[in-house]
């Protein structure tokens, strides 16, 4: 059968279109997450609410009904996947939660969520999730996350795109605030200005050794030999959950120390989230002593005894010069008065002047 060239290029034309056509079909089903643009945020069954995160007061084995809210601002119909993992706060203080490839054991897995929702483009649709606290649960908090993941290819390695929300659960009970201090280290340098004192490097760890969410202040006080104050500052401690640590880096500056230098630093916890009748609040401290020799002082005052012995000296020498001086003139004077005498001889009488 022959084809004629018309229906030939009729043909190919009908090829092209549909793969034109289908080429936008296929970017959808692996979109790339750079060309994505998404929110994930707490909400009730009608819509996103104004809640940042969610935060749950439960009892053990209570089961809650919370929801979230996906609002896709690309141009595709995106299938998300929906994840919950424990969460933490990273060094600088940020809110994360564990990878996928990190299994989670605490509050993560108390959340129960579908595992895929498909989100049109400039939709937002509304997802439920359960909140299950074990019987057994600690009371405390257990902070975990749930977020819309979006993962793509790249040759051998999966990246993984999430947006999320913390959820905060804690389980009712005895709760308890405190934040102790640990390997506290206090260093003092010295000015080389004899005229200014000289700085202590206080540098020390913070742990949340309570079970609830915490933030608090921290107190640094450095005193002398005989115990008074030189410094006493107030210093903010970021919100850390339990088990967390924080260094903190501090500095005290015009410090005038000589032998014994002592450095205590107290912490006082706040409680964050919601706030729970007959919490322990624990206050601590800790100290630590350094033995300071203010050089810069010490040469300065050597310098000044050395310079006033050397006036001492000097006016003594003077002194004895002067002395010596007036001794020898009186004596020249005496000297003179005896060789005038002689040399005038004896006066004559009267008798012999009358002649």
């Amino acid at each position: 059968m022959t084809v004629s060239p018309l229906r030939r290029a009729l043909t190919v034309l009908a090829v092209v279109t549909l793969a034109v056509t289908a080429a936008p079909t296929v970017a959808a089903a692996e979109p790339d997450p750079k060309a994505l643009t998404w929110t994930v945020q707490p909400a009730t069954p009608s819509g996103p609410d104004q809640r940042r995160w969610i935060n749950a007061s439960l009892d053990p084995g209570q089961v809650v009904t919370e929801h979230l809210a996906v609002r896709n601002f690309s141009r595709n119909a995106v299938a998300f996947s929906l994840k919950a993992a424990d969460g933490y706060l990273t060094d600088k203080g940020r809110f994360n939660m564990l990878s996928s490839d990190r299994p989670s054991v605490d509050g993560g897995t108390w959340i129960d969520v579908r595992e895929k929702v498909t989100v049109g483009p400039g939709e937002t649709r509304v997802v439920p999730f359960t909140i299950t606290v074990p019987r057994a649960a600690t009371p405390g908090d257990h902070p975990a996350g749930i977020a819309a993941t979006v993962t793509s290819t790249g040759g051998t390695v999966n990246v993984e795109s999430r947006v999320g929300f913390r959820v905060m659960v804690r389980v009712n009970g005895t709760a308890q605030a405190a934040l102790s201090v640990r390997d506290l280290n206090a260093t003092y340098t010295s000015s080389w200005n004899p005229f200014a004192g000289g700085t202590v490097r206080v540098r020390y760890t913070v742990q949340n050794d309570g079970n609830v969410w915490v933030s608090g202040t921290s107190r640094v006080a450095v005193s002398d030999l005989l115990g008074r104050t030189d410094h006493d500052a107030t210093g903010q401690v970021e919100e850390l959950l339990p088990g967390g640590t924080r260094q903190i880096d501090t500095r005290a500056d015009g410090i005038w120390a000589l032998g014994r230098v002592r450095t205590t630093v107290s912490t006082s916890p706040t409680v964050l989230g919601d706030a729970q009748a007959g919490t322990e609040v624990r206050q601590a401290s800790a100290s630590v002593t350094t033995w300071v020799v203010p050089w810069a002082q010490l040469v300065l005052l050597c310098l000044v005894a050395a310079l006033l012995l050397g006036v001492r000296a000097v006016l003594r020498h003077r002194r004895r010069r002067l002395a010596g001086l007036l001794a020898r003139a009186r004596q020249e004077g005496r000297d003179a008065v005896l060789v005038g005498g002689s040399a005038a001889g004896p006066e004559p009488d009267a008798g012999d002047a009358s002649r």
